[in-house]
């Protein structure tokens, strides 16, 4: 199974699919539920390429997540292969390239005056941001998944065996390491850790969120987003694999088979919290919350007592991603390579675009213009712009 992950060993069982979130057994790669199809819908929206390229060989078919890092002007992206790009945002052109001759198993991380990348044999690499070169590389103790995160004084990084280890900016010299408690069996998948100016907030396969002072690593409060329930391990499974959001003097969490909550970010109490069970970050938009669950339904809550809006369930099991609110729209990619578009009023389909035969893992981002920037498994960069169906 390339889904999941036994901690007790580097060479770690994954699985291919988060489909085979359900299965007879690790001997077959076919999930017990099947994916919906690609719905057939009438197009009243429609997304335009501004312009395309590719980014080396992508995810290079393996389980990775390599997220693009935005910085409003400039796009940095790499792949699986060691190509890393700087690009700019406005019209595709590129300002640098570089290859690595690595093989690259996380990132893209950055600040104002770097870039992290993780490697495939667990070194970290701070690389500069004017032109890629590889300023300072450090040895990690285990596999990294999640993209490293800086304050622009540490660089944290969060390891498939619970560590999460903050090193100098500067030189890559460590400064601090956190051993978290996990399960025997665990998603392959990882949240990158929020690293903030005091705190530094990372989620545990326990089902634990944890805050930690950024600058010494100390745990300083703790909350429970999932308790393992169930006799067998995969019943168990309560990983946390996206990031809190930041809400003023809160964060918004969601975990698989936990729950959606409002964490206090002085003293992780909770403030509020729902059932729910996601692999993805929560999105906000037009003060409602957008889940994409684990099943692939797409669910809308009212921001103001978190009363369920609608259920989008025409895309079970389409390993839908973390949801994009647009003008007046949300959109998900899904594992076959489509984006999907729906009315945020009240979750119908309004369009659709096979975007990368290869899949979509990584979620779309938001460009300062407004355009949509999304990057499919094969390396497919683009920016899109969304546009009215006139007819």
């Amino acid at each position: 199974m390339r889904w999941l992950a036994d901690r007790s060993s580097r060479g770690s069982l994954v699985a291919t699919s988060l489909l085979a979130m359900i299965l007879a057994g690790c001997s077959t790669k076919e999930p017990i539920e099947e994916p919906a199809p690609v719905p057939d819908i009438s197009s009243t929206v429609e997304l335009e390429s501004v312009w395309t390229m590719d980014v080396g060989n992508g995810h290079g078919d393996q389980f990775l997540y390599l997220t693009p890092l935005n910085t409003g002007e400039v796009i940095y992206a790499a792949a699986a292969n060691g190509d890393v790009y700087a690009v700019q945002a406005e019209n595709g052109k590129v300002d640098w390239y570089q290859d690595l001759d690595e093989q690259i198993f996380a990132g893209v991380g950055g600040d104002r005056e770097q870039l992290y990348l993780v490697t495939r044999d667990a070194k970290l690499l701070g690389l500069s941001r004017n032109d890629g070169e590889v300023l300072w590389e450090t040895a990690l103790p285990n596999e990294v998944l999640a993209t490293p995160q800086s304050n622009g004084n540490v660089v944290v990084v969060q390891t498939i065996d619970g560590k999460v280890l903050a090193f100098a900016t500067a030189t890559g010299e460590l400064t601090w390491q956190y051993d978290g408690v996990v399960p025997v069996l665990s998603i392959r998948a990882a949240a990158p850790p929020l690293v903030g100016t005091e705190l530094v907030l990372a989620g545990f396969t326990n089902g634990k969120l944890m805050a930690l002072s950024a600058e010494t690593g100390q745990p300083l409060w703790q909350y429970e987003v999932g308790e393992p329930q169930g006799r067998t391990e995969l019943e168990r499974l309560v990983d946390i694999t996206s990031q809190p959001l930041i809400l003023e003097s809160a964060a918004l969490v969601v975990g698989y088979q936990g729950k959606l909550a409002l964490v206090d970010l002085r003293n992780g109490d909770e403030i509020w919290s729902r059932a729910a069970s996601s692999l993805h970050s929560p999105m906000i938009g037009a003060g409602n919350i957008y889940v994409s669950s684990a099943n692939g339904d797409i669910i809308a809550y009212r921001g103001a007592d978190r009363r369920e809006l609608w259920t989008q369930d025409r895309l079970s099991w389409r390993q839908t991603t973390q949801p994009v609110v647009y003008d007046d729209y949300l959109l998900v990619g899904d594992f076959e390579g489509y984006i999907h578009m729906m009315a945020l009023e009240d979750g119908s389909l309004q369009g659709q675009l096979e975007f990368d035969d290869d899949g979509l893992r990584v979620p779309a981002q938001r460009l300062r213009n407004g355009n949509l920037l999304v990057f499919g498994n094969s390396g497919k960069l683009s920016v899109l712009e969304l546009r009215e169906n006139d007819d």
